[in-house]
């Protein structure tokens, strides 16, 4: 097993961003998929609604003012941050990359460094590993992590995974500090199963045939090859077999027992599969924070999002957890997490976009 550590990165700051816009699940999708079936959806997955971006919001937009948020609420200079990374299986452009517009916007000097990593479900817990690396191999002190994921917008109306998603973005703050608890991760990927939850048509890869038009596909629901496609038993079969492997590989290899951790945070991906995963690993569920029953499976946001519905606004106390993250790539990954719930911030709700960045496809207008 490939792993890491680290010993001078904290987590100094959480805070989360969600749309205004709330889907009831059994409001919203009753009529297009039927009563039934969306109440035998919500009661397998957990799942019972979400808040998604609308018509020109995107989830950087989310990430801008968590990122925001998180500044002013900690007092922290927006010049003194020397690195920033946005996570996300979404973006606003096929170029540039969104980190350099976060950038702009939120006023981080020219030589923080900045860059996109295009990755979802797992996007947290890699993305904490990547800018852990880059703060202690550097001179840089203090980052932002950015993660967020609008899986709503490529979900087709007429497929019924549209039910299980939500959009949200996170942003973290991750400085370099003596003494700090040690942190530990283990990452794997399997690209030979990249299409098990794929967007086939809309970048560079030319796709034979590629339409718009939304037909009937092989399994079942409707959509065009612009739309993300999931293989549910495929991805299914990974969540219960290839993550509790690691996590129990990675619990193995430092000698960790369920009760050396305050929580086990899971990716928010459904219900079954959370359940399924922490009796395999020998967490029992009051250790298992749950928040996709409102807030839907937001992709590689979940985590950071079950932190701040859980620990916002509670007890100041330091807590040591247990994470991973899994899904699109395929991507898997487990490491420790340790917080005070002091520097968690309540989730809040903002409708709010980047106007100057909506703009006619003249380009004399840009």
């Amino acid at each position: 097993m490939l792993s890491s550590e680290f010993d001078n990165i904290r987590i100094a700051g959480i805070c989360c961003a969600l749309p205004t816009k709330h889907i009831v699940n059994l409001e919203e999708y009753s009529e297009r998929f039927g009563e039934e079936t969306v109440k035998k959806n919500s009661s397998l997955t957990g799942i019972y609604g979400g808040y998604v971006c609308d018509k020109y919001q995107t989830v950087s937009d989310l990430c801008f003012e968590a990122a925001k948020r998180l500044l002013k609420e900690r007092e922290i200079d927006p010049k003194s941050i020397d690195v920033l990374l946005f996570c996300s299986y979404n973006r606003d452009y096929i170029g540039p990359s969104t980190a350099y517009v976060l950038q702009y916007r939120l006023g981080l000097p020219v030589d923080c460094i900045t860059m996109d990593i295009p990755i979802g479900c797992s996007g947290f817990v890699c993305g904490l590993h990547v800018i852990s690396s880059l703060l202690s191999s550097s001179t840089a002190k203090r980052g932002l992590l950015m993660v967020g994921d609008s899986t709503s917008r490529y979900a087709a109306p007429l497929d019924k995974n549209r039910m299980l998603f939500g959009d949200a973005g996170a942003a973290v703050l991750v400085e370099k500090a003596e003494d700090s608890p040690l942190m530990r991760f283990a990452l794997r990927d399997d690209g030979s199963r990249f299409r098990a939850l794929i967007t086939p048509a809309g970048a560079d890869r030319v796709v034979v045939g590629a339409t718009h038009e939304r037909v009937m596909q092989s399994d079942g629901n409707i959509r065009s090859d612009y739309d993300t496609a999931m293989n549910g038993m495929e991805v299914f079969n990974f969540a219960i077999t290839d993550v509790p492997k690691l996590i129990l590989e990675f619990m193995k290899e430092y000698n960790y027992k369920s009760e050396d951790f305050d929580y086990l945070l899971l990716h928010q991906a459904n219900l079954f599969i959370i359940k399924h995963l922490a009796k395999k690993v020998k967490f029992p569920m009051e250790k298992v924070p749950l928040s996709l029953d409102k807030y839907g499976n937001s992709s590689g946001t979940t985590i950071p999002v079950t932190i701040c519905d859980a620990f916002a606004g509670k007890e100041p106390r330091h807590i040591h957890a247990l994470m991973s993250g899994f899904g699109v790539g395929l991507s898997w990954a487990v490491s420790t997490l340790d917080f005070d719930t002091a520097d968690v911030l309540p989730i809040f709700y903002t409708d709010e976009y980047y106007k100057e960045a909506v703009f006619s496809h003249d380009l004399t207008q840009l």
